[in-house]
């Protein structure tokens, strides 16, 4: 039996990447500043870096996930014909897939697995 969740699990997953979104900003822009790439092969030898390049796929799965729970929670409430909702988030969901695809392709660019 499946117990319903309300918007339990939506809310913690937006509150969990919203503070690793912040997170990440925070460290980003305190590595630029500190120790800035003075190169693109120093930029691209730094991206490269194990923990580096996990840290910026976890940026995007969240920046991607907090985008789609956001939208799909501002239709679902100020969309009142099912069909638009529809049509908003089918349109919502191919943009972030694309927008996914993008970035995976952008990072096997600039740092090869």
């Amino acid at each position: 039996m499946r117990v319903p969740s309300g918007g339990l699990r939506t809310w913690e997953l937006q509150r969990i990447s919203a503070g690793y979104l912040a997170l990440f900003v925070i460290w980003f822009a305190a590595h630029l500043m500190l120790d800035p790439p003075p190169d693109y092969q120093h930029w691209r030898a730094w991206v490269a870096q194990p923990m580096v390049k996990t840290a910026f796929i976890l940026f995007f799965v969240a920046l991607l996930a907090h985008s789609w729970v956001g939208m799909r929670d501002l239709f679902m409430d100020y969309v009142k014909p099912v069909w638009i909702r529809f049509v908003l988030r089918l349109s919502m969901m191919v943009l972030l897939l694309g927008m996914a695809a993008w970035i995976l392709q952008l990072l096997q660019q600039v740092v090869p697995a």
